[in-house]
């Protein structure tokens, strides 16, 4: 029997790997494990030499990983595109977020604001940053901990405004997800694939990373709030 595929991946991906590996086992017969964790837990775990197949990450970091030699540089495919969303509480107001001026006077208006470690948060630091309120608003700042989804700090009261990963917020209880981020300051994350160094199954992993990056894989994608890169 072949030996199992092992890989990680950051949060943002776990819904749809766990739905693409679920197929792929299906139609190929060999056996992934995907362990979604935080972004920047896993990274770690790959950049410290832990054994893994595969890891699918936001292409910054694929790119870090690239430059450590913890990853094939050129086994990378680009996986899907994710924009970042907007929720509040089951129920609450909805704010005005159509566009760049209501949305910043919405961050300005709210009680707290929740983003996370990941790539959405350090883009939206640079916009807060860009439109100069950094200093206004910082008091009223919670950035979610590794691997804590902000749309669970929204659903118990902790933070009034959250913004992450569509594909992370979009299937949580408790929560409304009020729109997508305009499109003048839509932060948009390519999440991408690789075989790390590690992997003893080269072959076997090229395939899996085929699949992820195919046409059969569309549908999947955009039932998750991503669209194919």
């Amino acid at each position: 029997m072949s030996e199992q595929l092992t890989g990680i991946s950051s949060m943002a991906t776990r819904l749809l790997l766990a739905e693409l590996v679920e197929e792929y086992e299906r139609v190929s017969g060999r056996r992934v494990a995907v362990e979604s964790i935080g972004g920047v837990a896993a990274a770690r775990r790959v950049q410290d030499g832990e054994s893994f197949d595969i890891v699918v990450l936001a292409a910054d970091a694929i790119d870090q990983l690239a430059a450590a030699g913890r990853i094939d540089p050129a086994s990378r495919v680009d996986v899907a595109r994710s924009g970042v969303a907007i929720a509040v509480a089951s129920g609450a107001t909805r704010p005005d977020v159509g566009t760049e001026a209501a949305l910043r006077e919405t961050i300005l208006a709210a009680r707290s604001i929740g983003y996370s470690t990941g790539p959405s948060g350090s883009h939206l630091t640079r916009l807060f940053e860009r439109w100069g309120i950094t200093e206004t608003i910082a008091p009223r700042v919670v950035q979610a901990p590794p691997g804590v989804p902000v749309g669970t700090l929204v659903a118990r009261g902790d933070v009034e405004l959250g913004f992450q990963q569509l594909s992370e917020l979009m299937h949580l209880p408790g929560i409304d997800v009020i729109g997508r981020m305009p499109a003048e300051v839509q932060i948009v994350t390519v999440f991408a694939a690789a075989i790390c160094t590690a992997s003893r199954q080269r072959d076997a992993a090229r395939a899996v990373l085929s699949f992820l990056a195919s046409p059969e894989a569309r549908s999947a994608k955009l039932r998750h709030g991503m669209e194919p890169a």
